[in-house]
């Protein structure tokens, strides 16, 4: 237990201290951002830091650090290391600079933000990408929601009714002013998550459970590698591309650019305590990572209704259900919202007038529902490598920004590089890869890092660093 507190101390320590070295890094300052500069009633919508903070939770958080700290647990506590480490040293950063990269560029998506500094064939590449993505999201975080409703209510009101509400929903949320119904609804779901999951920690540690210390042996009962698969699958408790998609939303909310390290990287942290609480539960509960793993064998879902049900008590039964399905659906309305603001910067599309967000809205919507009907298992197969190769080109497209601004550049080129041995091993390796044996994979992910590495440092370090007429570059902004 006591390695448990450790690391949930250096969250919190390492937010106060390392989050100031991130902000200083970037360098906030008292310019007027989107947000009061280009007000337009529907998406750039001034609202207070405190449900900006809550909203961003939500945003990039969902089932996220639940499910993915559960699943990252069967390979035991040394889960720890990588949600601390992950969450402060990459996921925090990434965040952070993703967010405030959008307010000094009038609130741009990523796949613009990557586009200005990675190029336009990467753009044009991120375009697509992030929209596949993003309604992959929303295809998959549809039809979940809707069974568990069904189950909850009488037969009359089977899984395709409440799949009709579920994307209706989805419509207005979209569609709608974010201070209407996100701004209004999302503080308090992300409240509710942050209630559950200090409840669950809370009782854990009073109900006398044991939290292993943490070893770096490889725990998981099925042999499973932790390099890198562990890395994938806890995602959102450490380090996501789906956040990157994110927080644009409330790039263009935000009043003041200094409450950005609050908002983009004190999110992540937060999201970082939750996942460290729910993985110390999973293996406390089931008393190691065999019995986590069995019981996952029955759903994730059912995993955190059981332990909510039996450590909280019926309230806690009904707090874990609301979580269950709110969560997932607050992930997947802000991602059909973010991909109609991505579509709306391809095409250069005012997002302002009513019919231009109609005309964005109605066809995400029309092929999201069509993909509710069919089996999307096998394509979602690829949404953790995705997501975690959407984080790695995000924190380049932040070193370039870094470096042309003259600032320390090796604050997100180090992590980026991490993430590109990360997602080009597991991708070799993978069962939906090219299968390929740890032998192979292994070297070849380290290398493919330090091409990474080594095209960065020759083309923007020692080529350009060598062209006295190449200034810091100040980005465009909204005046």
């Amino acid at each position: 237990m006591i390695s448990f507190f450790v690391c949930l101390a250096i969250l919190i320590i390492g937010f106060m201290f390392y989050s100031k070295v991130a902000e200083k890094v970037f360098g906030p300052d008292d310019r007027k951002p989107p947000a009061l500069s280009m007000t337009d009633g529907s998406d750039y919508v001034p609202m207070g830091t405190p449900r900006i903070f809550l909203i961003q939770l939500l945003n990039i958080a969902g089932l996220g650090p639940i499910f993915g700290a559960l699943a990252g647990a069967c390979w035991g506590p040394s889960v720890f290391l990588w949600i601390t480490f992950g969450t402060l040293l990459g996921g925090g950063v990434h965040d952070y600079m993703v967010g405030m990269m959008s307010m000094r560029h009038k609130g741009a998506s990523v796949s613009e933000l990557t586009g200005t500094y990675l190029g336009n064939a990467m753009k044009q590449v991120m375009r697509v990408f992030s929209v596949v993505l993003l309604v992959l999201v929303g295809v998959s975080f549809s039809t979940g929601p809707a069974n568990l409703l069904a189950m909850l209510t009488p037969n009359v009101l089977d899984a395709k009714f409440w799949l009709a509400v579920v994307l209706i929903y989805y419509f207005i949320a979209t569609f709608v002013p974010i201070d209407k119904v996100i701004g209004k609804i999302y503080p308090v779901f992300g409240v509710c998550l942050i209630v559950m999951a200090l409840g669950v920690g809370g009782a854990i540690i009073l109900g006398g459970y044991h939290i292993p210390e943490i070893t770096l042996s490889n725990l998981h009962p099925a042999g499973t590698p932790i390099w890198p698969t562990m890395f994938i699958s806890v995602a959102c408790g450490a380090i996501s591309g789906f956040h990157a998609t994110q927080s644009p939303l409330m790039a263009r909310c935000l009043t003041n650019e200094k409450d950005g390290r609050k908002v983009f990287y004190g999110a992540m942290v937060a999201e970082g305590v939750i996942a460290l609480i729910w993985a110390a539960a999973g293996v406390a509960f089931y008393n190691g990572t065999g019995g986590l793993l069995e019981a996952l064998g029955n759903g994730q879902s059912s995993v955190v209704y059981e332990i909510c049900f039996k450590l909280l008590g019926p309230v806690g039964a009904v707090i874990a259900m609301i979580g269950v399905i709110a969560c997932p659906i607050s992930s997947a309305d802000t991602a059909y919202r973010s991909a109609r603001l991505t579509l709306a910067d391809w095409f250069k599309i005012d997002q302002k007038p009513i019919k231009n967000r109609l005309a964005l809205t109605v066809p995400l919507l029309a092929v999201g529902a069509v993909l509710t009907q069919v089996d999307v298992q096998v394509v979602w197969r690829y949404f953790s490598w995705s997501n975690q190769t959407l984080a790695m080109i995000a924190l380049w497209a932040a070193s370039v920004y870094l470096f042309r601004r003259k600032r320390f550049y090796w604050l997100t080129a180090l992590p980026a590089t991490f993430m590109s041995a990360v997602s080009c091993t597991y991708i070799l390796m993978a069962k939906e890869g090219f299968q390929l044996s740890t032998a192979i994979a292994y070297p070849a992910g380290i290398l493919f890092a330090a091409v990474c590495l080594g095209t960065f440092v020759y083309t923007c370090v020692m080529k350009k660093g060598k062209n006295a007429d190449s200034p810091a570059v100040e980005e465009p902004y909204a005046v």
